[in-house]
C-alpha cells in the first residue's frame, strides 16, 4: 500500500476501520428502524425527534434548533414532524421570539407513545449493537467517534435544551 501521508491510498486499517463503521450503520439503523415501526408504527427518525423534544420539556424546541440536534436534514425534520403532528404527537405554534420561527412541542399522546416505543428501541440496541461490544470497546468507540466529530467541528450536542443554552453562552 501507498504511504498514508501521500494522500492517495488508504492503509488496510484504515479501509477496514471507515467499512466497518459504513456497514455496521447500514445494517443496525434499519433494523432498529423496522422494529420500532412494527413495534409502535413510529420510524427511526420519527422516534429521534419525539426524543428530543421529550428532552427540551414544555419549552419545546424551535424548528432550526430541532434540525440541529438530529441526524436529518432540514426537509427531513419538518417532514418528520409533520407525520408526528398529524398522528396528534407534536405541536407547533408561532416562536414567540421570532414570528418566523415555530416551536415544536410532544403532546402528552406523544409521551406515551415515546415511553412504548424506547423499550422497544432499548431491546433492539441492546440485541443489534450493544450485546456485541464490551464496556472498553464501548469507550474506545465513543472516544474514536467523538474524536472525529470534534474535528469536523460538529461535537455532539447536549442532551437538554439548557445543556445547548448553557454552551452557546459559554462560546461567546
Amino acid at each position: 500500500m501507498a504511504d498514508v501521508r501521500d494522500g492517495r491510498q488508504l492503509d488496510e486499517l484504515q479501509f477496514r476501520a471507515w467499512r466497518a463503521f459504513l456497514y455496521a450503520y447500514s445494517k443496525v439503523v434499519p433494523t432498529l428502524d423496522r422494529e420500532l415501526v412494527r413495534a409502535q408504527d413510529l420510524s427511526f427518525n420519527q422516534f429521534e425527534v419525539l426524543a428530543w423534544l421529550r428532552r427540551a420539556g414544555e419549552s419545546g424546541f424551535r424548528m432550526s434548533d430541532l434540525a440541529s440536534r438530529v441526524v436529518l436534514s432540514p426537509s427531513g425534520v419538518t417532514r418528520a414532524v409533520d407525520q408526528l403532528e398529524r398522528k396528534g404527537l407534536v405541536e407547533r405554534c408561532v416562536f414567540e421570539g421570532d414570528r418566523r420561527g415555530q416551536l415544536a412541542t410532544i403532546t402528552p399522546e406523544g409521551r406515551i407513545l415515546l415511553r412504548k416505543a424506547t423499550h422497544a428501541h432499548l431491546a433492539g440496541l441492546r440485541e443489534h449493537f450493544l450485546n456485541h461490544l464490551s464496556r472498553t470497546e464501548l469507550e474506545h468507540l465513543a472516544t474514536a467517534l467523538e474524536a472525529v466529530l470534534d474535528g469536523e467541528g460538529s461535537p455532539l450536542p447536549p442532551l437538554t435544551a439548557r445543556g445547548a443554552r448553557m454552551s452557546a453562552s459559554t462560546s461567546s
